[in-house]
């Protein structure tokens, strides 16, 4: 069976990776001195709480093309055949990473590594869709091509409630993040073709989070459905179900938001991701 790999920032929930059989590449955060293993070393939770109450501002870094190579060659162990599904390459170097982690392989193995271009459940929903085709029993061929066809049918929108952290991530200017905070400005961005967009703002996050519902909404034919939060799993929870009539609660995903995306956007961002039948 084609075995399935992808980077942390994917956001699948644990329980559903083992399920599925995916394998997930943990990525890294450093507070200081201190750097640890995203989702391993220091959970979700645990790294929101450092977000907020310390006094240095967090990195983040990608695994080593090493790392990649003992992950493929692990798997090697199993199968002949590994799909390979990172998050865009216009926002981490992980897709060279795998490509090189590729050539350092020791083992005799056919790997295909692919760009999602989407993030966060974006890049989790293509993942899912390709773990639920090898377990059908589709060759790494028809699960790659699968694969393809969904990446242009995907859909990523966040809001969050501050430019600061973008601003101290050093993405932005201090003006403008300051602009931002003071007229209580929430952004509204969306991945598109691998970069992030701004798409709107709005002035109080219920009226953003209701532009991700007018979202989904204006889908006509949804296949997957996710909703993500960092340190607000209510409001998550609500968004899920007043979705219910757009498509069934109890399939749509509910994830946190990884600390490589959380260090730019902040504690409260709410994510949703719509992959489009």
């Amino acid at each position: 069976m084609v075995k399935i790999v992808t980077d942390s920032v994917s956001d699948i929930p644990a329980e559903l990776a083992k399920e599925l059989g995916i394998t997930i590449i943990p990525s890294y955060v450093r507070f200081g001195s201190d750097v640890y293993r995203v989702r391993v070393e220091l959970s979700t939770e645990e790294f929101y709480r450092k977000l907020t109450t310390s006094r240095v501002f967090p990195t983040t870094a990608a695994p080593g093309p090493g790392e990649v190579a003992k992950v493929y060659d692990k798997l090697a162990e199993e199968t002949e055949e590994i799909l390979s599904i990172h998050v865009s390459s216009k926002f981490s170097g992980l897709y060279d990473t795998a490509l090189r982690g590729k050539e350092q392989m020791k083992r005799k193995c056919r790997v295909e590594v692919i760009d999602s271009l989407s993030g966060i459940m974006g890049e989790g929903l293509i993942v899912i869709t390709a773990a639920k085709e090898a377990q059908r029993g589709a060759n790494l061929d028809q699960v790659a091509d699968g694969v393809r066809r969904a990446i242009p049918k995907t859909h990523v929108y966040m809001c969050f409630d501050t430019l600061e952290y973008l601003r101290r991530g050093g993405r932005i200017g201090r003006g403008r993040a300051l602009f931002g905070s003071m007229l209580r400005v929430n952004p509204i961005l969306r991945i598109k073709d691998g970069a992030a967009h701004p798409v709107g703002r709005a002035h109080s996050r219920a009226k953003a989070i209701e532009k991700l519902y007018e979202f989904a909404k204006s889908v006509i034919n949804i296949r997957e459905l996710a909703v993500e939060y960092a340190t607000t799993p209510d409001e998550a929870e609500a968004l899920a179900q007043r979705l219910n009539p757009i498509f069934p609660r109890e399939r749509i995903y509910i994830s946190t938001v990884d600390p490589v995306v959380g260090a730019h956007v902040g504690p409260h961002v709410i994510g949703m991701a719509v992959l489009e039948g």
